[in-house]
């Protein structure tokens, strides 16, 4: 399964854009039968305690391809690294281990590491419909900043990598339609 020995983590949401840890090198990738949703609630990065902000997680969904940013990380700095990505990722996230996709060379897949929140935590927010994450987003702000700009930086990011991703893109129109 590997093009190498080494671990690749795999980005998408904010790692997309700001990975904010070393890398050996990031390319474009996929995982399988995921898709990218707004029902993560974030108290400590796009929120608050109370006020929560919207930040993505994946959730289950077969036959579908989710587009994010993998960054290859040598094995000397792995333990660093994890340890960031799990400070980083407290907020109800856990580490899942699962194949990464790349186009080239075709059919390429690598293992990789991700965080994903499920409804055992006690920040999930689960479905909404569009509308009412646009709102909650809208209100929010945390110590990594306003939850808009987190739903615009990732519509662009995704935008730069030719990825397709409706849920992503209808926030992005309803926030920008706001502006």
């Amino acid at each position: 399964m590997a093009l190498n020995d080494d671990i690749w983590i795999f980005g998408y949401g904010s790692l997309v854009w700001r990975p904010a840890f070393p890398h050996e090198e990031r390319r474009a990738a996929w995982i399988e039968g995921f898709v990218r949703r707004f029902w993560q609630g974030s108290t400590d990065h796009r929120g608050v305690p109370g006020a929560p902000g919207r930040v993505v997680t994946l959730v289950p969904e077969p036959g579908t391809r989710c587009w994010g940013m993998a960054y290859r990380v040598h094995t000397d700095q792995m333990d660093a690294v994890l340890e960031t990505l799990d400070v980083r990722e407290q907020g109800g996230y856990e580490r899942l281990e699962l194949p990464v996709h790349f186009d080239e060379p075709v059919g390429a897949r690598v293992r990789g590491l991700s965080w994903v929140a499920t409804p055992a935590n006690r920040n999930y927010l689960g479905p909404a419909t569009t509308g009412a994450i646009a709102g909650q987003v809208r209100r929010s702000h945390g110590p990594s900043g306003p939850n808009p700009e987190y739903v615009l930086r990732l519509a662009e990011a995704l935008r730069a990598l030719g990825a397709e991703d409706p849920h992503v893109y209808e926030l992005e129109a309803l926030l920008r339609d706001d502006s």
